[in-house]
């Protein structure tokens, strides 16, 4: 998209206080009781998955995880100082990134919706930190397995059990029973992917700005953290289905970029274009806030990949290198193909260029050398700018190109994985379709088929259900004058 100059909406905030003042006197129903609205339909769900981790724990055969705990409690266990802190900083840095997608996405919004559409970031880092902490996390990455036994089987495939609801049995002083990280404290490794459940599901908010009720994105939430991202995160990481295929996804291509790119173009195909979508331009409003995003997404990435190798040694290493210059050449890539193509390279394009390289590095970045990550960006990039290009031409209002770039960069990452990946750096990771291994090419593919499925699946069951309780988009009296007013009550500039 081209930035070009937009004038600043000419209604003053005094004006809007009347309609705000008579607009609850107008169509709405009575208000019921908040519970008779929503607490049964949530009630049942969350019932539904804590009863499938129940019995996910019960059915199994008895897990040899009490027994690790005993055992290395009876010896004395000290954390690796070194990793430790790095895994400290690497939470903090993948938690701001979080803001940085509130800026970036904020930035590229009209200024009469820039606060909700910020708000919807953050107010994700406020449900799914608590939610994570009471049952999320559990569901991630609880299992049961036997002794000898590495990945699960039956319903631990698919989602993990409750040993760990409200941090039962995480200590702060040990490390994690199944052997994730074994050179931290448990709570540590907890609090770390706690960050990236946050920031998945801020994600799709991009696809949807502009029109859909903060109410309805505020339920989404719950139910998208719960019933999609904690299934996955489980299938990859925790032992499950897709880990034990042999699927590599390293930081998130399949668990975040994925997954959060199919949500947003089922959720932006089921509440429909904005109102004035392809009727007027409509442009960012604030191109710094969009660069400011891009830097501080871009600063954050080396917690979110570097972070990933769960230690401060040479594969982090290798993970942020590899970070660093797919992104690179990413942005040079799409700056390129904008200036061959529009005769002009914009900020937009280089930053959009900048985001789509990280995200396709991701599931490859400690499985790949650097040459290969540069392939990987670059490749990427072509990929993603052509995407938001069609999607233009299909006049499909995905309102921030979240599909194009994390749905698309993600896919791409994740088959490109299994092009060039490599032993030679990761003797944990297997070699990909470069060095004879068509396999793994062929596995990550299935695994790019089972995340969009699940994604795609879920998420139209969620808003089908969230339909039946409330509205999902605002009405169009709201769009038009501004959600910011309208549903916060403040504006960002003033009032305009």
């Amino acid at each position: 998209m081209k930035p070009s100059k937009l004038k600043r909406s000419q209604t003053p905030f005094s004006s809007l206080t009347p309609f705000r003042q008579t607009l609850g006197r107008s169509k709405h129903k009575p208000h019921k009781p908040l519970w008779q609205n929503y607490g049964l339909g949530f009630g049942l769900a969350l019932l539904t998955v804590l009863s499938i981790g129940y019995l996910n724990g019960v059915l199994i055969t008895p897990a040899v995880a009490q027994d690790a705990v005993e055992a290395t409690a009876a010896t004395e266990w000290l954390p690796d100082t070194g990793d430790t802190a790095w895994m400290m900083v690497s939470t903090a840095l993948v938690l701001l990134m979080t803001p940085g997608l509130a800026f970036f996405y904020g930035g590229l919004v009209r200024s009469r919706n820039v606060l909700n559409t910020m708000m919807m970031s953050l107010v994700c880092m406020a449900i799914v930190s608590v939610t994570w902490i009471l049952w999320g996390y559990s569901l991630a990455f609880d299992n049961t397995l036997a002794e000898g036994q590495t990945f699960a089987t039956g319903l631990g495939q698919f989602i993990g059990s409750l040993d760990w609801v409200g941090l039962h049995n995480v200590a702060i002083d040990q490390p994690d029973p199944i052997g994730y990280a074994p050179t931290i404290p448990h709570g540590l490794f907890m609090l770390y992917q706690m960050t990236f459940a946050i920031i998945t599901v801020a994600l799709v908010s991009g696809s949807i700005a502009e029109r859909i009720s903060f109410k309805a994105f505020f339920w989404f939430t719950i139910l998208w953290s719960t019933f999609i991202y904690s299934p996955l995160a489980h299938m990859v990481w925790g032992r499950g289905l897709l880990g034990a295929m042999g699927a590599l996804d390293f930081a998130g291509g399949t668990v975040v970029h994925i997954s959060s790119g199919v949500s947003a173009l089922v959720a932006a195909w089921m509440l429909g274009p904005r109102k004035d979508w392809m009727v007027k331009s409509i442009v960012p409003h604030n191109v710094p806030f969009v660069l400011l995003g891009v830097g501080i997404l871009w600063f954050g990435w080396f917690g979110f990949n570097g972070g990933s190798a769960l230690g401060s040694g040479s594969l982090g290493v290798l993970a942020i290198t590899n970070t660093t210059v797919a992104s690179a050449a990413a942005g040079l890539t799409w700056s390129v193909f904008e200036w061959l193509q529009k005769g002009k390279p914009t900020a937009v394009g280089i930053g959009s260029g900048f985001v789509a390289g990280l995200v396709g590095i991701t599931p490859a970045a400690g499985f790949v050398t650097p040459l290969s990550a540069i392939a990987i960006g670059a490749l990427t990039s072509i990929a993603c700018y052509f995407a938001v290009n069609i999607k233009a031409k299909l006049k499909f209002d995905d309102s921030l190109d979240t599909f194009p770039v994390h749905g698309v960069g993600g896919t791409v990452g994740a088959i490109l994985t299994g092009v060039f990946a490599t032993k030679a750096v990761n003797s944990f990771g297997n070699d990909g379709l470069l060095y004879g291994n068509f396999q793994l090419f062929g596995t990550q593919i299935i695994a790019v088929i089972i995340a969009a499925a699940i994604a795609a699946i879920g998420t139209w069951i969620i808003l089908t259900v969230l339909k039946l309780f409330m509205p999902l988009r605002v009405d169009d009296q709201v769009e038009q004058e501004g959600l910011d007013i309208h549903l916060h009550g403040e504006g960002a500039y003033g009032g305009h």
